[in-house]
């Protein structure tokens, strides 16, 4: 299907690995121009000269703590004309309450919650001169299926999907759109460094961890692919009548057992 992002720019956070990386490979290969933010300048320039290597689009990599709200708005001033922006960045540690303290709780939000309402905020002030612009916020199942093991994510993922919600009821107003994706697990280095605590925690034995996929739906978690395909979808005027709208990839997941 030919999506019509051609000569399109989008800026990508949390894009060096995992489903950041496969958004961007994917936003790439329709042929947009790239702007990819991440802490990690090492792996972000590895991303951005495989990209480069591999598609005919430019690609520029900028090392970034997002969890300082001055970063959001030194990226829409230096990358001012942005027209698909795809908030990925965060990584919300697992635990009970009793586990996460305040001073961690808040610096897993400055990062994920208030990272993607401080870029949300620099950049609808821009697409609205224009009257164009998609933002694409992935977000978490972990929002919708409340999990008190997951505490801080639940509840944050959940304040995100109600943001993106209220954000995305307004946009088309502005001729804007604004969308979300609940990706269930998904086959990533996070997703192993939280199953090795649950395996811990359930089996006493963090090496144990690949037993908790069996569950899972057709056996495995998602790929970061199946989420990027459905990001760069969202992101394309095939898609051009969804706003506030939040969709859920996890196998049909919310629909059966436990989690993980």
């Amino acid at each position: 299907m030919e999506l019509g992002l051609a000569g399109r720019n989008a800026l990508v956070t949390g894009a060096s690995k995992g489903i950041g990386r496969a958004v961007a490979r994917t936003l790439a290969a329709e042929g947009c121009d790239l702007v990819l933010v991440a802490r990690t300048a090492a792996d972000l320039e590895r991303t951005r000269e495989e990209i480069r290597a591999q598609h005919n689009v430019a690609v520029t990599s900028v090392a970034l703590d997002l969890s300082n709200g001055e970063a959001a708005r030194g990226l829409a001033r230096d990358f001012p004309a942005i027209d698909i922006l795809v908030n990925n960045a965060g990584a919300i540690p697992g635990g009970t309450l009793g586990e996460i303290d305040e001073p961690r709780w808040r610096q897993a939000w400055d990062l994920k919650v208030f990272g993607y309402i401080n870029l949300c905020r620099a950049y609808v002030a821009l697409m609205k001169e224009r009257r164009r612009g998609v933002i694409v916020n992935i977000i978490g199942s972990a929002g919708e299926r409340l999990d008190p093991a997951y505490i801080a994510g639940s509840t944050g993922n959940a304040a995100l999907m109600a943001f993106t919600r209220a954000l995305g009821g307004a946009a088309p107003d502005s001729g804007l759109r604004v969308v979300g994706i609940n990706p269930g697990p998904v086959a990533t280095d996070r997703l192993v460094m939280l199953l090795k605590k649950r395996a811990q925690d359930r089996l006493g034995d963090a090496e144990r961890w690949r037993e908790l996929t069996k569950t899972m739906p057709f056996g495995r978690p998602a790929t970061p692919e199946e989420i990027a395909a459905m990001a760069v979808f969202l992101a394309s005027d095939r898609s051009g009548y969804t706003s506030g709208t939040i969709v859920t990839i996890d196998g049909g997941n919310a629909n059966r057992g436990a989690m993980m």
